[in-house]
């Protein structure tokens, strides 16, 4: 444990003390008001427009589009690093991948970096962890014990699996590998729901955190019921997706929108528990995903992610909190960013946010109670994985309205993504924008800034971090593979 990560806990704690010793000083009519819960659920993969209150024509969401009604709904929420375990990483230490070294699948976070866990523990909360968990680095079916688990103590998780059907998890303090009864969205559903049912009145606010796996691909595996809800021949398909890709998109995309709904039906029963227990009006609920999936868009087959254009780094994001219940569906235009959700979270909850925490805290605008300049936040793929011809390392940032990334060899893309949502026409190096390329670039260059990047090829971040990939430019993810992760003490170490 280093130092700023001690203090920030310290602090954390110490406004916890004090808020109590003010509570205890305070008339006996005073009520005493019990922090938010936060119950935050998110799918892997899951692409901002696949929902009906998105627009698409196919997919069938009516929980979600039910929830928007009473939710902020952030329509600009981007992907960090549109890939699984740069996302998660982000996610819990609000932090950027070129920070925290955790840029590619299946490395190691490591204990020196303060997390979501162990934020909202130190502040008085239980904390809970069910679902896929994807950043241990000692194999995608190993235990993960206690003191990795960076803070979260009820614990029923797996590194990763996608085996929707016999997908595993520990649980508690034991090695012995279990396995999800059924379709596992349903199972860690039932899960959480009893989880929220056994802490509604124990007195203490609780942070859940549910990770499905679905839609993420395998698409096949989806219960018959949803599956047979979407025939392949009957979809209808985006304007960008390539005409050679249609057979194979068709197939796919209708597994993908079959998980979707299944796990709508997930999220629909998660809202009904909260109000069941008595807790809709004291809780800070979350919908969003870790990244999307082009599925054929951009020329790009389906089942890849990492890329800059919007099917793979906008995700939906709904968040209803308890001042805000109840007043209809209000969206924000200005992106917020992954770093950007663990500082928003304890700023909703009003708990202290460490120094170590580099996104911005957005609480004031979903309350809605200050305006913001203009945002760009970042968007970036640091060593990015084979899965693509044209797939290489890139800087960008996303406006509301602008995309703007850069590869190594200068300007990649720039779309106006209000005239043309589709990114149909790349208005990188065409006359008549050089004034706006120029404005784009320059707020790219300010965020990079920010976080002390001065993009270089990839080998300088693997050189940096000591990272050995394999010929596909992969961290190797198998139980017999070197344990590899910033400030990693053991380097050598095998995990057997």
């Amino acid at each position: 444990m280093n130092v700023s990560r001690r203090d920030s806990l310290w602090l954390i704690n110490a406004t916890v003390v004090i808020g109590y010793i003010i509570l205890s000083l305070a008339s006996d009519g005073l009520a005493v008001v019990r922090r938010p819960n936060v119950v935050y659920l998110f799918a892997d993969q899951w692409r901002a427009a696949a929902t009906g209150y998105s627009g698409d024509p196919n997919v069938k969401t009516p929980n979600l589009d039910k929830l928007v009604t009473k939710s902020v709904n952030f329509g600009n929420a981007v992907s960090v690093c549109p890939v699984c375990t740069p996302y998660r990483a982000s996610l819990m230490t609000g932090r950027y991948p070129t920070s925290t070294g955790m840029f590619m699948n299946d490395l190691y976070l490591p204990d020196q970096e303060l997390c979501m866990g162990e934020i909202f523990k130190a502040a008085g909360y239980s904390t809970a962890y069910i679902g896929k968990w994807h950043l241990d680095g000692h194999g995608r079916s190993s235990y993960i014990p206690i003191e990795r688990r960076q803070g979260f103590e009820y614990w029923k998780a797996g590194e990763c699996d996608h085996n929707y059907m016999k997908s595993h998890y520990y649980s508690g303090t034991s090695a012995e590998k279990k396995f999800w009864e059924g379709y596992d969205a349903f199972a860690q559903t039932r899960d959480a729901r009893q989880y929220i049912h056994d802490h509604a009145k124990d007195g203490k606010p609780f942070l859940l955190v549910v990770s499905y796996g679905v839609p993420h691909f395998p698409h096949n595996t989806a219960p018959k019921e949803y599956a047979e809800m979407y025939p392949p021949e009957k979809l209808i398909l985006a304007p960008n997706v390539d005409k050679n890709m249609e057979l194979n998109v068709r197939k796919e995309l209708s597994g993908y929108y079959a998980h979707c709904s299944a796990l709508d039906k997930c999220i629909g029963e998660m809202v009904q528990t909260l109000q069941e227990a008595g807790l809709a009006d004291n809780t800070i609920l979350v919908f969003t995903s870790d990244h999307g999936e082009m599925m054929g868009a951009q020329h790009i087959a389906p089942r890849t992610k990492q890329y800059p254009f919007d099917e793979a780094c906008r995700v939906p994001f709904l968040l209803c909190y308890p001042d805000g219940q109840g007043k209809g569906i209000r969206s924000i235009r200005e992106p917020i960013n992954t770093p950007d959700i663990l500082p928003t979270l304890l700023g909703l909850a009003g708990v202290a946010i460490p120094k170590t925490v580099e996104g911005k805290d957005l609480s004031a605008l979903v309350k809605g109670t200050a305006r913001m300049p203009e945002r760009a936040v970042l968007i970036m793929s640091v060593s990015p994985f084979v899965s693509g011809s044209n797939l290489c390392e890139y800087r960008g940032i996303r406006t509301y309205r602008y995309t703007y990334v850069k590869n190594l060899s200068g300007v990649w893309l720039l779309y106006d993504n209000q005239e043309d949502p589709w990114q149909l026409n790349n208005l990188a190096g065409k006359p008549g924008h050089e004034t706006l390329q120029k404005e784009l670039n320059e707020k790219l260059i300010t965020e990079l800034k920010k976080i002390g990047d001065e993009f270089k090829p990839r080998k300088f971040y693997l050189d940096k971090w000591g990272y050995k990939v394999d010929e596909g430019g992969q961290i190797p993810y198998d139980g017999n593979a070197e344990v590899q992760g910033p400030q990693w003490k053991e380097p050598g170490r095998i995990n057997k």
